[in-house]
């Protein structure tokens, strides 16, 4: 969300850099001058002996001459905590009791619903906590003896009892002067369908605070204490606070310690991740009783790219393995992936601690399979593969696999390494068909005439692809100058970075703006950062040139709501050509597949030479409409002809009669409109 001007400075001016770093660090007293605010201390984000991080609390930065960190209290967090950016604002507007604005009347609503829910979980976990330590709780304080649980991990992950009793958290609540309301929307009890009086939702079972990354109490998951017990677990519902696909037990702590070096270990339940923190991976998380949904498998790759699912090595395991890998295939970037520890049959990871230790549980993750080789298993593991027709079977399912990934480097590789196993198994390469693989000449029987038509015709669409792929990338008017439209935007506006961040981080910069989007990205378009990283001049050439922009000029951008319109108009063209790029790319890597140097053809490259053809036709008209709308100048620049036709039509428009000697049009090509 977007901030007033001023607020930022404000908070910065009420917090103190260095009471919000001293939390996390111990100053260097005989190096410290805290009088004048000069404060040193061992860095917090690499390990050190000596005290090379400084905080200059009166200009509120900090600097570490070891790593190079540098910041302010909203970077800090940031980095420390692994919070966003509204997170680590509002995380200090709390410290400051300042209140974070909300954009809208109907937002601040939401808001304040949600603290005061909230609150109501607050008092809850407090309560549920309480029954732990009376008689009602002596056999779940038994049990999670029973499970090695101690009174120092009681405490630290807040577990509670709730009681065989129908209206108690219901009756203390509203002891505390709690509405009913509020108690029923937070997922604490329920009304019976055919009306009446609230009740508990959670009755005889062992409670587990669910906390978001910003730790504040969203929902509760329950161990039942009766065996014959419809569910063994339950979760609360869906509420304004809780949204179980994209919550993660344990997120907020794990990402922190993620952020210092941990590895991401993802398990199935609240006593895993338990066993595991307590064992030293304090990185431990685990969804909510379903299946890894997209929305969490997102989350984790937030926190870190190769996140580590540690399972039973049981089918039940497996058959969760299989599902994340069908999952994440679309989704795979170079450096992001998931890997798998496969436990021991039959063991989760509270078992094998308890069985065999931590450095059983550290070897199985060090050796987690890769996402590729729980592919290549799944296909393989137990199939036939005797016959040239089941080995033909196992080419197209691969086939199939592969092409899922959207990401054109990481799908060559992973034909790449299906080849490479490929010839492992069988002694011999599979057929060269796969994404962007190179072809090989080989005897084949004559080609009818329809393949050879087909043949020829996917030739042709290759070599017009090749030219539309060379212009796109190229040739396209002003898709730099759209870049840099972008950039200065943000520079001008870093209040808008917020809202832009994640399509800024989505699209791919040309050569020449991206040293710029690098320094745009990691400072949040905080000019003064964004100078000191490129070096003088860099932004004053940037913002000078824009006026020649194919959009509105610098003049246009005075306010906030001109300047959203522009970066929201320049960021859907720059992703909607990126994702046409994207398309002729794979169109030419599955012709060059599918087309052989023969003659022949793939049997299914007529449905090929539809895609390839709609893709191609996308190109064209992208192109098109680039050239419908900008006139190429001489030197190269792209300039908009509504800009030209308007500075012309100025132009015409000045009257020399009373002496004034006319000056030489600008015709078209020149720079001076």
């Amino acid at each position: 969300m977007s901030l007033p001007p001023g607020f930022l400075d404000e908070l910065r001016t009420r917090v103190s850099l260095g009471q919000v770093v001293g939390k996390r660090v111990s100053w260097d007293l005989r190096k410290s001058n805290q009088a004048k605010g000069d404060l040193w201390a061992p860095c917090p984000f690499h390990e050190e002996k000596t005290a090379s991080f400084h905080v200059e609390d009166r200009k509120g930065f900090y600097y570490c001459f070891g790593c190079q960190a540098k910041g302010d209290a909203i970077s800090f967090l940031r980095e420390i905590d692994g919070l966003g950016f509204m997170e680590a604002v509002e995380a200090l507007a709390r410290e400051a009791g300042m209140e974070v604005p909300a954009r809208d009347p109907q937002a601040k609503a939401r808001a304040d619903r949600a603290a005061r829910l909230a609150e109501v979980m607050e008092a809850a976990v407090r309560h549920y906590r309480l029954q732990l330590s009376t008689r009602a709780g002596a056999a779940a304080r038994d049990y999670l003896a029973g499970r090695g649980l101690d009174a120092t991990a009681l405490e630290r992950f807040e577990i509670g009892f709730a009681p065989a009793d129908r209206q108690g958290v219901l009756r203390h609540l509203r002891e505390k002067g709690v509405a009913d309301e509020p108690i029923v929307e937070a997922g604490l009890c329920a009304v019976p369908d055919g009306g009446g009086e609230p009740y508990d939702r959670f009755r005889d079972r062992i409670l587990f605070p669910i906390r978001d990354v910003r730790g504040r109490a969203i929902a509760l998951g329950g161990r039942a204490m009766d065996p014959n017990a419809r569910a063994k677990y339950l979760n609360s519902p869906e509420t304004p606070l809780f949204d179980k696909g994209r919550t993660l037990y344990n997120l907020g702590p794990a990402r922190e310690a993620a952020g210092k070096g941990a590895p991401l270990v993802v398990a199935e339940g609240y006593m895993d991740v338990i066993a595991l923190v307590r064992a030293g991976f304090e990185a431990a998380v685990a969804p909510l009783g379903t299946a890894i949904t997209e929305a969490q498998l997102t989350a984790l790759w937030r926190v870190d790219p190769e996140p580590v699912l540690a399972l039973d090595g049981d089918r039940a395991g497996l058959r969760a393995a299989m599902r994340v890998v069908d999952l994440a295939l679309p989704h795979l970037e170079p450096g992001r992936t998931v890997r798998f520890a496969l436990l021991p049959e039959g063991r989760d990871p509270d078992d094998l601690l308890r069985a065999e230790g931590p450095e059983a549980m550290r070897v199985a993750v060090e050796a987690a399979t890769s996402l590729s080789g729980m592919l290549w298993r799944r296909e393989t593991e137990g199939v036939a593969l005797d016959t040239p027709e089941r080995r033909a079977g196992l080419d197209r399912v691969l086939r199939d696999a592969v092409r899922r990934i959207v990401d054109p480097s990481v799908r060559r590789h992973y034909w790449d390494e299906m080849q490479r196993l490929r010839t492992g198994l069988f002694g011999m390469p599979a057929p060269d068909r796969g994404p962007a693989a190179r072809r090989v000449a080989r005897p084949r029987s004559r080609p009818s005439t329809q393949a050879s038509a087909l043949a020829a015709e996917g030739r042709e669409r290759l070599r017009h692809g090749i030219a539309l792929s060379a212009q796109l990338e190229e040739e396209a008017p002003g898709r730099r100058l759209r870049e840099e439209a972008v950039l200065a935007v943000v520079l001008l506006h870093p209040a808008l970075f917020d809202e832009a961040e994640e399509r800024l981080d989505e699209v791919d910069w040309l050569p020449g703006c991206a040293p710029l989007a690098r320094a745009v990205l990691r400072h949040r378009g905080e000019r003064a950062a964004c100078e000191k990283a490129l070096g003088p001049g860099a932004l004053e050439t940037l913002l000078a040139r824009i006026q020649m922009l194919p959009t509105p000029g610098l003049r246009r951008l005075a306010t906030l709501s001109d300047a959203r319109a522009l970066l929201e108009g320049d960021l859907a063209k720059l992703l909607a050509e990126q994702g046409v790029r994207r398309e002729v790319r794979e169109a030419i890597e599955d012709l060059e597949a599918l087309v052989g140097e023969d003659g022949t053809a793939e049997e299914n490259i007529t449905w090929r030479l539809a895609q390839a053809a709609a893709s191609f036709g996308e190109a064209q008209r992208v192109l098109t409409e680039d050239r419908a709308a900008f006139e190429r100048a001489e030197n190269g620049m792209a300039i908009d002809r509504g800009e030209l036709a308007r500075a012309r039509a100025q132009w015409d428009g000045i009257d020399f009669a009373r002496g004034g000697r006319r000056p030489r049009r600008v015709e078209k090509g020149e720079r001076g409109v």
